[in-house]
């Protein structure tokens, strides 16, 4: 519904529930109380109308509580399952019912008694149907009723659901979740948000060409993630949020999925939040080959390291390697011996010397 037909609905409503109070205040209560004839017919017409008017100027003020706190059972749905809805669904039709059937049989000889034992049966019911309610979709939403609709028994263990994974964008530009899914190790549903995809556009149309390169290229492989793994494109955002990190953690933690990210600080910063992540550069270093100290290499010095005697070299797989007495070599291949492996939050650094050091002298 848009915000104009829904401002018209309302105005509407109030209008007319304000002319008919108005109306009835004036039958039951300044007609008993006024003699004169001219006022009378005056104030039949003046009441109601001052009650259409109080009830358009009212309005505003409902639709701006409505929107809200519709914004606000929209977010409750959204963390919720399917499951859970019909159970919650189940359980507050119940809940009323079950209010009716005790309004009807105990509240009935209350009723009879008097005109005030009415008007304690109609507030009591109400109060009754919302806590059966409420307490009905409570209980009725922690109910596995899905089950039972799909057809399997009370008994049978449910299948595993997979937890959505929400794709941060340093995760896209790096291209490595590509060959993750395909390999299997990875299932879907992943998550894109809207924001993330906007951030991606930036990167793409960004002056700087190196930038301009990466963005294209995670464009391409969000491309190919359709074909490969479910991808949902989500357009929910925060607008109490500027940055991108914090509005995938509020999203990680409301819909309960895992975020998959390069970032290091946004993993810091998840992790405290209690979001779980799933770190490409972790997984990268988890699967790569031990290497013992004593172990020899073959690697070719390609710059010079921190200290003036060093040379760094790379394995296949992108891990540095520091040279001792390394650094005159450099542009040429050598065998080096490890002296020990480092292990940072920025990934694996292996210490070696040269196997021959009689290459490196003057």
């Amino acid at each position: 519904m848009s915000t104009t037909l829904l401002r018209i609905s309302f105005m509407a409503v109030f209008a007319v529930a304000g002319f008919l109070l108005g109306r009835e205040a004036y039958v039951h209560l300044i007609s008993l109380h006024v003699a004169n004839g001219t006022w009378l017919i005056a104030l039949t017409i003046v009441v109601p109308v001052a009650g259409a008017l109080l009830g358009l100027f009212a309005a505003p003020v409902a639709q701006s509580i409505f929107e809200v706190e519709l914004d606000s059972v929209e977010r409750t749905l959204e963390r919720l399952t399917p499951n859970q809805i019909v159970g919650g669904a189940i359980g507050l039709i119940a809940g009323l019912v079950i209010a009716f059937l005790v309004k009807s049989v105990l509240f009935e000889f209350i009723s009879s008694a008097s005109v005030a034992g009415r008007y304690v049966v109609n507030v009591a019911y109400i109060v009754l149907s919302l806590f059966a309610a409420y307490l009905g979709a409570r209980v009725g939403s922690k109910q596995q009723l899905g089950s039972l609709a799909a057809g399997r028994t009370p008994g049978a263990a449910p299948a595993p659901a997979l937890v959505p994974k929400l794709i941060d964008t340093s995760v896209i530009v790096d291209g490595r979740i590509l060959e993750i899914v395909e390999s299997g190790f990875l299932e879907g549903p992943l998550v894109l948000p809207r924001f993330v995809l906007r951030e991606l556009q930036l990167i793409a149309d960004s002056v700087d060409a190196m930038k301009r390169a990466r963005g294209r290229r995670g464009l391409e492989v969000l491309a190919k993630l359709q074909e490969t793994v479910p991808l949902e494109i989500v357009d929910q955002d925060y607008a109490d949020l500027t940055g991108v990190d914090a509005k995938l953690v509020r999203m990680g933690r409301e819909r309960s999925a895992k975020l998959l990210t390069n970032d290091y600080n946004l993993n810091r910063v998840a992790n405290v939040e209690g979001v779980a992540v799933l770190n490409i550069n972790e997984l990268a270093g988890a699967v790569k080959p031990v290497v013992l100290p004593g172990e020899e290499l073959h690697v070719a010095i390609v710059r010079d390291g921190k200290e003036a005697h060093q040379g760094v070299g790379y394995l296949d797989d992108g891990t540095m390697i520091v040279v001792e007495n390394g650094r005159r070599l450099m542009g040429e291949e050598t065998d080096v011996q490890v002296t020990s492996v480092l292990q940072t939050v920025a990934g694996r650094m292996i210490f070696a010397k040269v196997k021959r050091p009689s290459q490196v002298l003057p």
